[in-house]
């Protein structure tokens, strides 16, 4: 293969979590043991510094239908609030009507915080079933993939074109950066939402590693990308939602002064060298000390006689039971919000989903997968703590919702 972003051909393996299923296909009883598995490994480019997955997944069958719902958390939710209020702040001071494009929309809770700004919103998302909530919603959402042909299409600009938590799942990368450079107005602003390649070592976060997950930025890789299409990176900061995820705004060069603190950000992740391929060395080795400490406590806890829930089944907690091979014998369900993922089970190791609210039976332990949201599932929870149930975090973020 050749590197995403910049064509490089010297691309070496620093991260293999060995043959994993699509970890967003949550299966029917009649599906158990008839996915597909695929390769799931992290490559790094000599060229541009740049982690990517070397095989991809076809976006039809990863993006088509799927069972992520933005809306389910509330801390998700607030952060969106947050930024339309941010956005509205410092680019739309005096109001008025002003036009947004939001990539990869999901079920429209990002566009429903700008709509009750007064914005003009447009959602474009591939997912049938989540369109149809965002459409059922009010937000007006197309059903496609996005690409330089669905803005040439449009025959429009936007002031604002938004990308929570998409811009590192693009198979066609430079396709939609291109379309993000036409579809934005001389003076509009890109704002960016991606996974921070610092933070998820930092956290030793692994499991956010996956196959939807093609590329994994830093600013510095980032950059290369947008420069490579005539656009620029202006300002960024770290948010908590996520575990740390980086917020950049990007325009037409010269429409924007560079800000102090992506310049900060900017040392700090050059001195931290995690832009370096022996800092991806050292961070498998450390995924493979944590298998080691969490297969231990499972087995442990279980062989003492303890009952042990997962608690939540995001996607990401699929990498980590696959990785780990930690199935029903250990974790007996999952408990979940989502009611879309009712009655299915985790994709390859078959551990059964059932809604937290229906669940009247409590375990001696809570196997936390959604650890990006620590705070609100602590707080929402305390009166389970002082009972004596202990949560257990598998990956504690130095920075958590």
């Amino acid at each position: 293969m050749i590197c995403r972003v910049c064509d490089g051909e010297k691309l070496q393996l620093v991260v293999d979590l060995g043959n994993q299923p699509w970890c967003n296909h949550f299966l029917s009883k009649d599906e158990l043991g008839k996915e597909d598995f695929y390769p799931l490994r992290v490559v790094y480019c000599d060229d541009c510094s740049t982690a990517q997955l070397d095989y991809t997944v076809k976006k039809e069958i990863m993006f088509a239908d799927h069972t992520y719902l933005s809306g389910v958390t509330k801390s998700l939710s607030n952060h969106f609030k947050g930024i339309a209020d941010e956005v509205q702040h410092r680019f739309n001071p005096k109001g008025g009507a002003k036009s947004i494009l939001d990539i990869g929309s999901n079920d429209g809770t990002q566009l429903i915080h700008f709509q009750k700004l007064g914005w003009d919103v447009l959602g474009v998302e591939s997912s049938k079933t989540t369109a149809k909530i965002a459409t059922d919603a009010g937000v007006p959402t197309l059903n496609q993939f996005f690409s330089k042909k669905t803005v040439k299409s449009l025959g429009k600009k936007f002031d604002v074109i938004n990308a929570a938590g998409v811009f590192f799942h693009l198979e066609e990368l430079h396709s939609v950066t291109e379309g993000i450079k036409i579809g934005l107005h001389n003076d509009g602003v890109f704002v960016v939402q991606f996974l921070y390649m610092k933070s998820i070592m930092e956290n030793d976060a692994f499991d956010q590693i996956y196959h939807e997950h093609l590329l994994y930025y830093t600013l510095k890789t980032l950059q290369i990308l947008l420069n490579r299409h005539g656009l620029e990176l202006f300002d960024a900061y770290l948010a908590p939602i996520h575990g740390g995820q980086m917020i950049g705004f990007v325009g037409h060069p010269g429409q924007h002064q560079k800000t102090t603190r992506l310049i900060e950000l900017e040392k700090e992740e050059d001195s931290s060298g995690c832009n370096s391929i022996e800092e991806y060395r050292s961070f498998q080795d450390r995924i493979l000390s944590m298998k080691e400490k969490n297969i231990n406590y499972l087995t442990e806890a279980k062989a003492s006689g303890k009952k042990i829930f997962g608690m939540g089944a995001p996607v990401k907690g699929n990498t980590l039971l696959n990785y780990f091979n930690v199935g029903p014998d250990l974790i007996e369900c999952l408990l979940e919000k989502n009611r879309l993922r009712k009655n299915l089970y985790s994709p390859g190791k078959h551990i059964p989903i059932l809604m937290e609210d229906e669940m009247d039976i409590k375990p001696d332990i809570y196997y936390v997968l959604a650890w990006n949201f620590k705070k609100e599932i602590l707080a929402n929870n305390q009166h389970l703590v002082d009972a004596g149930i202990d949560f257990y975090f598998p990956i504690n973020p130095k920075i958590s919702a």
